[in-house]
Order: C-alpha cells, then sequence, then structure tokens
C-alpha cells in the first residue's frame, strides 16, 4: 500500500487540525489525475515529497522545488527544440541568463571579449561584478570584422560575448566566422539572441556554444513576464549550467514558465507579423525627409544587409532611425507626440514602443557616430497604415520643432 493510501486509512482517527493540514492531499492531487490536459499542470512548490527514505538523495528524481518541476522541465524541452540544444536552463531574468552564462564560463584571471554595442545591462556587470571578481573586459566595436575581433584573443581569452544585431544600433557580427576562429583557439562564443528569438536564427546551428534569450520579450510576447533562458548542445556545458544555478540559487514561477511555454507555441506566427509590419513601416520611413538613416538590417542598402539575408530567415518588430539633425526638443516632439507608440523600453509584446537611445550609446567604446537624434522603435501587432499615421505625427512635431529653434 502506498504512503498515502496508509494515511487514508488512518484519516479517522486524527484530529481536526491535522485533518485540515492534510484535506485534499493525495497522490492524484500531486501528480495530476488520469484527465490529460493540453498544457501541463502547474505545481506551486517549495517542498517536494518523497516516497521512501532512499529517495532523498536520489539524482534521478526532482528533491527540492527550486530546481523546477514538471512545468519548468516542459519549457526548457520546449527550448531545446526551439534552439536545437541539449540542454536548457531558465533564469529570472534576460539579465540574469547573461550573468549566469558568464559566470558559468570564466574565472578569475580570465579575460573576455565582448561586443561594444551589447545591451548595457551585460556591459555594466562585466564592468562592475566581473572587474571585482577578476575577469578583465575587452570591447570591440559592433561593426568589428571577424579578424579584427579574432585578432584581440590573447592567452588569457576564455569567451566572445556577441549580441547580433547590436542593442539599439543594430550592427551585424560574422557569427559563423567568430564562433569557427574562436572554436579553433579553444575560446567559447556567447551570444544574446534576443532579436533572433530562436526562430529568425538560430546560433547552435552557426557553431556558437551558448545561446541566450531574454524570453521576456517575444517569447513571451505579452509584456507581463520577466524571464531568460540560456541553451547549449555541449552536455557538459550543460552540467556547468545546472551547477551555476545549484550554486547561485536562481529559481523561477511555475506560473509565469507556464505563460513563457503557452505563448511560445505562437512565436512563429506572431514573430512572421511583426516582422512584416516592421518592414512596411521601414520603408515608409526610409523616404521620409526628417529620416537621416535607417537601422534596419533587412532593408536592400543597410551596412549588413548582406550578413543578415545570408544568416537569418526573416525580420522581427525591432528596428532604428536616426533623425535629421535638429535642436534637442525635436526629438523629444517626436516622441511625445506620438499617440499608438507609446514610450517603453521593453520590446516583443503585443504593442508599440519608442525610446531614444542617444544617452545609451553616446560613449567613446560604443564608437556611435551620428548628427542626429537616434530612435529605437518596436511596431507591434497593429495595423502598420495606423502606426504609419502615428509616426507622420511624430515627423510633423519635430519639424515644427525644428523651425522653431
Amino acid at each position: 500500500m502506498s504512503r498515502s493510501g496508509q494515511l487514508d486509512d488512518e484519516r479517522a482517527s486524527w484530529s481536526a487540525v491535522t485533518r485540515l493540514v492534510h484535506a485534499g492531499d493525495s497522490d492524484e492531487a500531486r501528480l495530476g489525475f488520469a484527465a490529460r490536459s493540453v498544457n501541463p499542470p502547474v505545481q506551486r512548490a517549495s517542498t517536494v515529497v518523497l516516497p521512501d527514505a532512499a529517495s532523498l538523495y536520489g539524482n534521478d528524481h526532482p528533491t527540492y522545488g527550486r530546481a523546477g518541476l514538471g512545468v519548468q522541465a516542459s519549457l526548457e524541452a520546449a527550448l531545446c527544440e526551439l534552439e536545437g540544444a541539449v540542454a536548457a536552463k531558465l533564469f529570472s531574468s534576460g539579465a540574469a541568463a547573461i550573468t549566469a552564462a558568464l559566470m558559468t564560463v570564466l574565472s578569475a584571471g580570465d579575460d573576455v571579449l565582448v561586443s561594444a554595442g551589447a545591451y548595457a545591462p551585460t556591459r555594466r556587470f562585466c564592468d562592475g561584478m566581473l572587474a571585482r571578481f577578476g575577469v578583465r573586459t575587452r570591447y570591440f566595436a559592433p561593426s568589428a570584422s571577424s579578424a579584427e575581433v579574432l585578432a584581440m584573443i590573447d592567452g588569457r581569452t576564455r569567451a566572445i560575448f556577441l549580441e547580433s544585431p547590436a542593442s539599439l544600433t543594430f550592427e551585424l557580427q560574422d557569427v559563423p566566422a567568430i564562433a569557427a576562429g574562436a572554436r579553433a583557439r579553444s575560446v567559447l562564443t556567447l551570444i544574446d539572441n534576443t532579436w533572433g528569438a530562436g526562430v529568425l536564427f538560430r546560433p547552435l546551428e552557426h557553431g556558437v556554444d551558448l545561446s541566450i534569450q531574454a524570453l521576456t520579450k517575444y517569447a513571451s510576447g505579452g509584456s507581463d513576464v520577466f524571464m531568460g533562458s540560456v541553451a547549449v548542445r555541449d552536455p557538459k556545458l550543460g552540467e556547468r549550467l545546472l551547477q551555476t544555478v545549484w550554486d547561485t540559487g536562481w529559481a523561477v514561477s511555475p506560473d509565469d514558465c507556464y505563460t513563457v511555454l503557452r505563448s511560445l507555441r505562437t512565436l512563429p506566427l506572431r514573430l512572421a507579423r511583426h516582422g512584416a509590419s516592421a518592414l512596411e513601416v521601414a520603408q515608409w520611413l526610409a523616404v521620409q525627409p526628417e529620416v537621416a538613416q535607417m537601422l534596419c538590417p533587412a532593408l536592400p542598402g543597410s551596412p549588413h544587409h548582406a550578413l543578415w539575408t545570408r544568416d537569418f530567415t526573416g525580420t522581427n518588430g525591432l528596428f532604428g532611425l536616426v533623425l535629421k539633425p535638429g535642436p534637442p526638443r525635436g526629438a523629444d516632439a517626436f516622441l511625445d507626440a506620438l499617440q499608438l507608440f507609446m514610450l517603453g523600453f521593453s520590446w516583443g509584446g503585443f504593442e508599440s514602443l519608442a525610446v531614444s537611445g542617444d544617452p545609451q550609446v553616446r560613449n567613446p567604446s560604443r564608437g556611435w557616430r551620428a548628427d542626429g537624434a537616434l530612435m529605437r522603435l518596436h511596431v507591434g501587432l497593429e495595423a502598420p497604415q495606423d502606426l504609419i499615421g502615428d509616426l507622420r505625427r511624430g515627423l510633423d512635431a519635430f519639424t515644427a520643432a525644428c523651425h522653431q529653434a
């Protein structure tokens, strides 16, 4: 007889307080009834009840909820399918996934090469915490060639961190060439592939060792969840990632995992809509007199269009533009006049967003140069013509502010 079966026989002798503590408790309640739902059940548990003493320290089943139960395992399996990976681990945000990946492969005394176009929290972690623990970070221009990046490798270099396209300025790196050259030199490669989302670009198939995503963005799609992932093809790297999870105490909630897993089913369809709408909006912007430069690799004539065509299967809703030179209040007027494009720093959700990028990119290490204001747009799921009308309103406000200067 099972342990819960034995307890059932004893319940009649228990006090009311004890019966309340164990009310509704059974193997079926813990593990799910015979009916099979489309989505996995959500188990909210810190404590995992084990069947016998031998299982307390066993390795063939979960013994504590922090490592994740059924829905976390289901999401990790789905991400392995998406990324072409043998292992994927979940983290509480995209930033946490980046820091976990870096901590997994770096030790005191090591050197890491990082794209200067990377996400600002990535650079902050490298310049702050990694430096405190004796890891040297050196930056390369986001438009650097593979030869230029590989030439920076020295005896201390253990990893190269890529982000392609770069945050805000959208330069692409030759990821396959850098990954191949790094591997030949026994250097690991990591990439923040949130833009590609595992659908538009699959880094592991191009030789990258660790593929990182902010699942907060397109994988979730609802602008209501924080989560990140790291996927690998090497089982030994997977074991090292798992050790990092245990040693640092990271955990993700089953409810958030359920939300991301549910959204992941429609990811290719949503990306296709975002991409088609964004391309239509970008093509319109490219011929507007107020726009000096488009930062959209999917547009023919873009400096990195050839790399994008070779490596990517499509585009998403995120791109940038540079306005013609004007007074600072002109850029603010452009943003403040928008109604459908809300002002917000994230992206990947159903809504359209706009931010100014100059405060983040105008620093010597990045090498960004432009006479006009940099804007980043995320094209959501609204009708493209409505978004174009909104942008026309913003450009008209920009022009009026310039004339008033």
